[in-house]
């Protein structure tokens, strides 16, 4: 093995070692670290299609392990459905090949969802709205998935605001990640399988 492949292989490896701390500890981060560290070496559909695998695995875990995943699908299907729809709609971007602008959307996202962290005050979704608001924040954060690889713009924002009980939001983070996971797996394997990609340092 080369020295250059043994350096990518390191550097993947510490990437998923650190993403999946994060994800540990809190619930969610291991697509947007993974994705905002390993963007920086290679396009983001080759970066998208490494976190198949590993996020899937996580997310159905976070899903299944709490107590309220049937509740929790009859109030947020139609942000999943929207999920599903803007993901096969923003998938677009990935397979363009212009990688200067996947780069840029994967950046703005990552700037967007560190914004609102640090400076957005909590919102309140009241329950009549959500008839609305999910599908299109679903589209919205479809979109963004399906340009980028990152799951949690708007979609963490909004899911924090529905008011969810601690083991409820991280049940209802995994479904939503877990069905943006499953939306853009066709579209990162298929671009990676179909090209070949160079990897930078």
């Amino acid at each position: 093995m080369s020295d250059f492949s043994l350096t990518l292989t390191g550097t993947i490896a510490i990437t998923f070692l650190l993403a999946g701390i994060v994800k540990g500890v809190t619930g969610m981060g291991l697509p947007t670290l993974a994705m905002g560290l390993l963007g920086t070496i290679m396009p983001p559909v080759a970066a998208a299609s490494l976190l198949i695998v590993p996020s899937f695995a996580t997310n159905v875990w976070q899903l299944f392990a709490g107590p309220s995943f049937a509740s929790i699908l009859r109030r947020l299907w139609l942000m999943m459905m929207g999920i599903l729809i803007g993901t096969v709609a923003g998938s677009w971007l990935l397979a363009s090949d212009n990688v200067k602008w996947t780069t840029a959307g994967l950046g703005a996202a990552l700037i967007a969802y560190g914004a609102y962290t640090l400076l957005a005050r909590q919102l309140t979704v009241p329950v009549p709205a959500e008839g609305w608001s999910s599908p299109a924040v679903g589209f919205i954060t479809g979109i963004v998935t399906g340009g980028t690889g990152v799951f949690v713009v708007p979609a963490v924002p909004y899911i924090q605001a529905l008011g969810l009980g601690k083991d409820d939001l991280i049940q209802a983070l995994g479904l939503s990640f877990t069905v943006s996971t499953i939306a853009l797996e066709p579209f990162a394997f298929r671009l990676t399988c179909s090209r070949r990609f160079r990897c930078s340092f």
